[in-house]
């Protein structure tokens, strides 16, 4: 960075170099946070926590079945990278924002990295509650069906396909508050819009929740939509905070004399 270039901008090629490094760096933590990963679920027995739910409609030896000899591996594997995942998140984020962050201003940096880290714990939150309120009712819903003539036969990859997506579903839909906070600093969105189609997202987290949450769809769905109706008014909150404190900030700077400028109380 020299006198010229006082906010450290690079060529289009640096940049490319500066990308692939991350990559790289992300890549490597994703490896050795799956590896790790793999000796967590072997010590703490992850895996016994994921079946634990289906457990009722097992048959009495209390096992899943599979289908090929490569499907215990590969049962293993999936739940190693998963857990991966969320163990190498922190720093893959750390990797984007150092990636990002000399684009932005210093008022939209105070907002964002709180956000990021606020994005994790509001996907842990939305994995756990399909865990202990989705899955469970979901699988007394689906296995229920046609008990009479029909005997389910759960396969290890088929189950844990199910459980991954429903736990990844529930985390991505409460990333709402992040997003919106992050297109509000951006200044792609403002609360007024947010409240303006408060009746059309209502009406789109009644549609989401009755499709996340198969079962008594009266108290199923009540249940999954009142976390997300709270999340979207929270958005707005987030997003009037970020308005009101960008207001401030401008009227601050209106208010300060011009730099150079001659003091005439002085």
């Amino acid at each position: 960075m020299g006198p010229g270039n006082p906010r450290g901008e690079m060529p289009f090629l640096d940049h490319l170099e500066e990308l692939r490094w991350r990559i790289f760096k992300a890549a490597g933590a994703l490896f050795l946070c799956t590896m790790l990963g793999f000796y967590l679920i072997q010590r703490f027995n992850v895996l016994g926590l994921l079946i634990a739910p289906v457990e009722p409609y097992l048959p009495e030896n209390g096992r899943l079945n599979y289908l090929s000899p490569v499907t215990p591996f590969l049962f293993l594997l999936k739940t190693s990278l998963l857990t991966g995942l969320i163990l190498a998140f922190p720093i893959v984020l750390y990797q984007i924002w150092a990636f990002l962050s000399p684009a932005l201003e210093k008022r939209e940096k105070r907002v964002i990295v709180p956000a990021l880290y606020m994005g994790l714990v509001l996907f842990v939150a939305g994995a756990g509650l399909a865990y202990e309120v989705a899955l469970p009712v979901s699988l007394q819903f689906l296995l229920g069906l046609q008990t009479e003539i029909l005997q389910p036969m759960l396969t290890a990859d088929d189950y844990l396909s199910f459980v991954v997506r429903l736990m990844v579903g529930f985390g991505i839909i409460f990333e709402l508050p992040v997003v919106v906070l992050i297109l509000s600093v951006l200044g792609l969105i403002t609360p007024q819009f947010l409240r303006s189609k408060r009746r059309h997202a209502i009406l789109v987290i009644t549609v989401l929740a009755s499709l996340l949450s198969p079962g008594d769809l009266i108290m199923v769905t009540g249940i999954m939509m009142i976390p997300l109706v709270f999340l979207y008014e929270f958005s707005i909150l987030l997003s009037s905070m970020v308005y009101r404190r960008r207001e401030r900030d401008e009227l601050v700077a209106s208010t300060e004399p011009p730099e150079g400028s001659v003091d005439l109380d002085a």
